[in-house]
């Protein structure tokens, strides 16, 4: 069993079934683990910090409730234990001020959502190997 290497925060619940799907058709359904909001991935971080390695990539939707993606982008990058860990923005919002500011914030990357399965399948590659070049 892979380790989590990809913590994905999507409130639409429709779009982390796509993506989960994507990631087992690809046969990497073990290395993605998904929460609702910005709240509850920094709960699941800090629930499993000294338990299990940290994730190599984390994933943030931008329009989430409770702790949008911006919110929780600075966060993370306050707090010592996760700042160094990568953070790609995945929206489907193009608003140029937003991509701005995350970039500014410390995001490694702003990336549209697919819109096609197809699409899906290739970020779901491209984030694998994101987080495996990471590692390296």
């Amino acid at each position: 069993m892979t380790s989590v290497k990809i913590l994905l925060a999507d409130d639409d619940k429709e779009d982390r079934f796509i993506m989960a799907d994507a990631f087992d058709q690809i046969g990497l359904g073990d290395a993605i683990h998904f929460e609702e909001d910005g709240e509850k991935l920094i709960e699941y971080l800090n629930g499993s910090y000294s338990v299990e390695p940290l994730p190599s990539l984390i994933v943030l939707d931008l329009n989430m409730p409770r702790m949008n993606g911006t919110q929780t982008l600075k966060a993370l990058k306050r707090d010592f234990r996760y700042k160094d860990i990568p953070i790609i923005i995945f929206s489907t919002s193009v608003n140029s001020i937003e991509m701005k500011e995350c970039m500014e914030n410390g995001a490694v990357s702003y990336i549209t959502k697919p819109v096609t399965y197809n699409d899906c399948i290739e970020t779901a590659k491209n984030f694998y190997r994101y987080s495996e070049k990471e590692l390296s």
